[in-house]
């Protein structure tokens, strides 16, 4: 769960907004944690990535999968217990996964020592 957190405050840091956290333990036979995202722009979803990959070597977590780095709406990293998404809005909402996903838990990541901007949630 580390990680997972670690990989939330990292989207919001770089500037995603809507940083959210699912456990879906017992719920999903591919991982434990889902982080969903929104990114502001292709380029900022593919840095995003690339920052919470460096970010998964310092926890000794290896990527198994990254799709859509040219994509322009879903950038989706699999480290096996931890999935990461950062979509733009409109892959968001017609994704869905928060209710495709809606009897998982919600995970709070937010760093309480540190200041949040509330339009970033």
């Amino acid at each position: 769960m580390n990680f997972a957190i670690a990989a939330a405050r990292m989207a919001a840091h770089t500037h995603c907004r809507q940083v959210m956290v699912l456990d879906v333990r017992g719920l999903s036979p591919v991982a434990d944690f889902f982080i969903i995202a929104t990114g502001t722009s292709p380029r900022q979803m593919r840095s995003v990535c690339d920052d919470i990959d460096e970010l998964a070597h310092q926890h000794n977590y290896k990527l198994l999968h990254h799709a859509g780095l040219d994509s322009e709406s879903w950038v989706v990293a699999d480290y096996v217990e931890v999935i990461v998404h950062v979509f733009s809005a409109e892959a968001r909402q017609f994704y869905d996964l928060e209710g495709l996903w809606g009897d998982a838990k919600l995970v709070s990541w937010e760093d309480p020592t540190t200041p949040t901007d509330a339009a970033s949630r």
